[in-house]
């Protein structure tokens, strides 16, 4: 059995809590275990880290970048077996794995181009008067990440918060515990010094102890909103610099001049793509007009998807129990029960098929995120009534309007309530140097995750006033 350990100052470290199994989703079968760390084994490994941490801070940007872009070919080179891994531990198709390594090339590249973006600023503001800034590294940062990215989320912070001189910690789901020890052992190869890059296994414990520690001055969390915010409270409480990501309820608006066909497709892209078990899926369909040939078309291609063979399984069975609930206790009209599909996969596997539940009325559906293969729509007489509908909802990550008319979609971008929205796009994440982040209760904290939007989280700014003249009181600044 394989067992998966720390990375601390470049080398494996085993920890002492306790010993978790990891079971593939596949087939429910384990495939390794994972060994927690205690809050006292966490702790004796900062010191070492901080000395780590100032030598590469005073490294040139050029000698960062040089490590970050041999990194980014390091990601190229051993696709395959990071691939190979997150469909094994997380369960992905082979299509969502290789679009997460592909995802981390792009994040690399952009953190090469940091150096030209936080170089400062200069300026004579008055005679003789010389004020400038420059940028400096915080210091450590850690990151706590989910299972439903285990390489994709990780790389959101990772070259951002290295090429920005700083060392990190990452903690990530115990669930999926594999993919980021690869990375560990690629950046180790790419040339980064030792100790700049360390994983740490653990669960609550671990994130109350990265929360608590006071060398730490920056933690990022993304996962379900409840927690996102008490991570928040928790770090924000013990002064730290906080960005917490949590969960979504994302709409999706259709007027009823576009093709059903073509729009139904990519509903369902949006929606059961990687199973629904990412923030940025389509949860909500908000059917403007004449919605029935849409509808429709929703279920006829909802009703031909294979189980187990175009749609993954979830992470653990307590997810499949938590769909079956949602479908046994919905007040909608359930039009295709994701209980009833044929499994073309792993009968031991975790799977559940695509739902589609319908309702008369906004308020009937489950306020909370569905993370999982589900679709409800809700039928709506107007634009304006289905913005509405989505700006009463506590969570704001994505939002996308499907329209063949401008004036639809300019009104649309203007109002929708969420940080991302998309017009005929379903999954509207940008592409760096552009940000991710949402809104209300689906972030806590200031800023967003990646591209340049990020850099003021990883760095500290220092204003430099300087005085050439010799004149005594040139002006009133002299």
């Amino acid at each position: 059995m394989k067992k998966i350990g720390n990375f601390i100052n470049g080398k494996t470290v085993y920890g002492s809590d306790k010993i978790l199994d990891v079971d593939t989703p596949l087939s429910g079968e384990t495939h390794a275990q994972v060994a927690l760390t205690s809050k006292d084994e966490f702790n004796s490994y900062i010191d070492d880290i901080k000395e780590s941490q100032k030598e590469w801070g005073n490294q040139t940007f050029k000698k960062r970048a040089e490590v970050i872009f041999n990194f980014r070919q390091k990601i190229i080179e051993n696709e395959k077996a990071l691939v190979e891994t997150i469909v094994k531990e997380n369960g992905k198709t082979y299509g969502e794995a290789k679009a997460e390594v592909s995802k981390a090339v792009e994040l690399c590249e952009f953190a090469v181009s940091v150096p030209s973006l936080i170089s400062g600023r200069t300026q004579f503001v008055s005679t003789g008067i010389e004020a400038r800034e420059y940028v400096q590294p915080l210091g450590i940062v850690a990151s706590i990440t989910p299972f439903n990215f285990p390489l994709m989320v990780p790389m959101w912070t990772i070259p951002n918060v290295l090429i920005c001189g700083n060392a990190m910690i990452l903690k990530p789901s115990e669930k999926t515990p594999e993919t980021v020890t690869l990375l560990a052992n690629l950046l180790k190869e790419s040339g980064l010094p030792d100790g700049l890059f360390n994983i740490v296994q653990g669960d609550k414990n671990m994130v109350e102890a990265i929360c608590d520690h006071k060398d730490i001055p920056c933690v990022t969390f993304v996962g379900s909103t409840p927690v996102a915010e008490i991570v928040y409270r928790r770090a924000s409480y013990n002064l730290k610099r906080c960005l917490a990501l949590g969960g979504a309820k994302n709409h999706i608006l259709v007027t009823d001049e576009v093709d059903p066909v073509v729009t139904a497709s990519e509903i369902l892209s949006a929606g059961y793509g990687m199973s629904g078990q990412r923030c940025m899926a389509a949860s909500v369909v908000l059917a403007i007009g004449k919605s029935d040939a849409l509808i429709a078309e929703i279920v006829k291609q909802t009703q031909a998807i294979e189980v187990g063979k175009t749609l993954n399984p979830l992470i653990d069975p307590n997810n499949v129990n938590l769909i079956h609930n949602f479908l046994e206790n919905t007040k909608g009209e359930i039009l295709v029960d994701g209980r009833d599909f044929e499994n073309h996969g792993d009968e031991n596997g975790f799977y559940v098929g695509p739902s589609v539940v319908l309702y008369d009325h906004y308020n009937d559906m489950e306020v909370a995120e569905v993370f999982g293969p589900t679709l409800e729509i809700v039928r709506c007489e107007t634009l304006q009534e289905a913005l509405d509908y989505q700006n009463q909802s506590p969570y704001a990550n994505g939002a996308s309007i499907y329209t063949d008319l401008g004036e639809h979609a300019v009104e649309a971008t203007l109002n929708l309530s969420s940080g991302m929205l998309g017009v005929n796009v379903g999954v509207p994440v940008p592409r760096d140097p552009f940000s991710f982040g949402g809104l209300k209760g689906s972030k806590f904290g200031v800023g967003d995750i990646t591209g340049y939007n990020s850099l003021p989280l990883f760095t500290i700014c220092k204003k430099v006033t300087t005085k050439w003249n010799t004149k005594h009181k040139k002006d009133w600044m002299s």
